[in-house]
């Protein structure tokens, strides 16, 4: 049977259900100030207090086609420092290689019609 999974292992129902997937509206983008590749987005993600995750999706998007534009985050991902800025989550994209493998396309994962920022992803 050929592996489907990438390479990577399987896990369980109840470790994917751990994973909080959540709508958010992206409401500000610009470079981040100390990386060549990451975007500092600011989202609205339904809980009335701003979130910014950095995203290494620079080289594929303009801050500016981004803003109001609906995307997938992980939104119980433990927060870390990325260069000096706060990431608190995940966006999901798509991408036709893996990075390092020459050119390749990066796609956002966006909800088909427009849906409340916070509505759980399942």
């Amino acid at each position: 049977m050929a592996d489907d999974t990438g390479g990577k292992a399987t896990i369980a129902f109840e470790d994917f259900a751990k994973i909080d997937l959540r709508v958010a509206r992206i409401v500000q983008a610009e470079p981040h100030p100390n990386a060549d590749r990451l975007l500092k987005l600011q989202l609205d993600d339904g809980s009335g207090e701003p979130r910014q995750i950095c995203a290494g999706v620079k080289a594929f998007y303009e801050p500016e086609q981004l803003v109001g534009k609906l995307i997938v985050i992980v939104a119980n991902l433990e927060p870390r420092e990325i260069r000096g800025e706060q990431s608190r989550g995940m966006l999901l994209a798509a991408s036709d290689a893996a990075k390092g493998e020459g050119d390749r396309n990066v796609v956002l994962l966006s909800p088909m019609s427009d849906i409340a920022p916070g509505s759980v992803v399942s």
